[in-house]
């Protein structure tokens, strides 16, 4: 009898933690995690991909109260100069480099495990995957203003045509946006022209450009394009002086980095063809020496 109540209490306890273990996985379920799968569905949709890009949002919003403001300031200057990569936030760049900095710690402990290291090395892995996000930021800032570079002597060569053609600014700018080859320099430009059809003044939205971009060319460029609108002076001409400049800058910068080739060819030489080169002429006569003798 002693046995039989046993039983019967161990498998009623047995059915009220199956229960309340399933009661807890339904709220989970209910306010936890479908809430999340139709997040990702959502993003997914909308461009943003994955369930990576939902928990980095989530961990983001959490960051939002310990973000001191120095940080939020120039991380949010960095994603605009880099063309708001994914939508990403100031948070959502700290979550990566928290995600980053996780990841490689525990890649630096496996490493340690299995190298028998000093466990420092780990902590500096971690502090290297810390910072790999802000580094990332910089280069897409970097590639999207050498784009820029690029397509800003076309684009201003076409200006140029449109307004010696007798067309207005805003009519030039138009023709540009429309004929202009696909870009960050043509969606800055179409953004000027959104602006300027808003009701924005000419100086306001080249101005607001350049705060966006922060490119000492292009900050040349719209500097004397607002002087020229101040002073009266001819459009057509300033762009003419402006697209000549340009053109010779180019130029300059393309002598420049092939003056620079051949010293960045050097160590790609020295530590990689020459000992390739000495190994395929001179290893058959080394070895040649070394046990010519044996066979004889």
């Amino acid at each position: 009898m002693q046995e039989v109540l046993t039983f019967l209490l161990m498998g009623g306890s047995a059915l009220l933690t199956a229960g309340a273990v399933a009661f807890l996985g339904i709220g989970l379920y209910s306010n936890v995690l479908e809430r999340f799968l139709s997040e990702v569905r959502d993003e997914s949709a909308g461009g943003v991909k994955g369930a990576g890009s939902v928990a980095i949002r989530k961990l983001g919003a959490m960051n939002r109260r310990f973000m001191w403001p120095g940080y939020e300031s120039k991380t949010r200057r960095k994603l605009i100069k880099a063309g708001e990569p994914s939508q990403y936030k100031p948070e959502d760049i700290m979550a990566l480099q928290e995600i980053s900095a996780f990841f490689a710690l525990l890649a630096g402990l496996f490493v340690v495990n299995g190298i028998g290291m000093n466990l420092a090395w780990s902590l500096l892995v971690m502090l290297l995957g810390l910072f790999y996000p802000l580094i990332w930021l910089n280069d897409q800032v970097k590639r999207r203003h050498l784009a820029i570079s690029r397509a800003l002597p076309y684009n201003l060569d076409l200006l140029t045509l449109s307004v010696e053609a007798g067309m207005d600014f805003t009519g030039a700018l138009a023709k540009v946006v429309e004929k202009g080859r696909q870009g960050p320099l043509r969606e800055e430009l179409q953004l000027v022209l959104k602006q300027l059809k808003m009701g924005k003044t000419r100086e306001e939205g080249l101005k607001s450009m350049i705060v966006r971009v922060d490119l000492p060319s292009l900050t040349t460029f719209v500097t004397a394009l607002i002087q020229a609108d101040k002073m009266g002076t001819s459009l057509g001409k300033v762009l003419r002086i402006q697209s000549t400049q340009m053109r010779i800058d180019r130029t300059q910068r393309a002598e420049k980095l092939a003056g620079e080739a051949p010293v960045k060819m050097l160590f790609p030489l020295i530590a990689c063809i020459f000992p390739t080169v000495f190994m395929v002429l001179f290893g058959p006569i080394v070895f040649q020496f070394m046990f010519g003798n044996v066979g004889g």
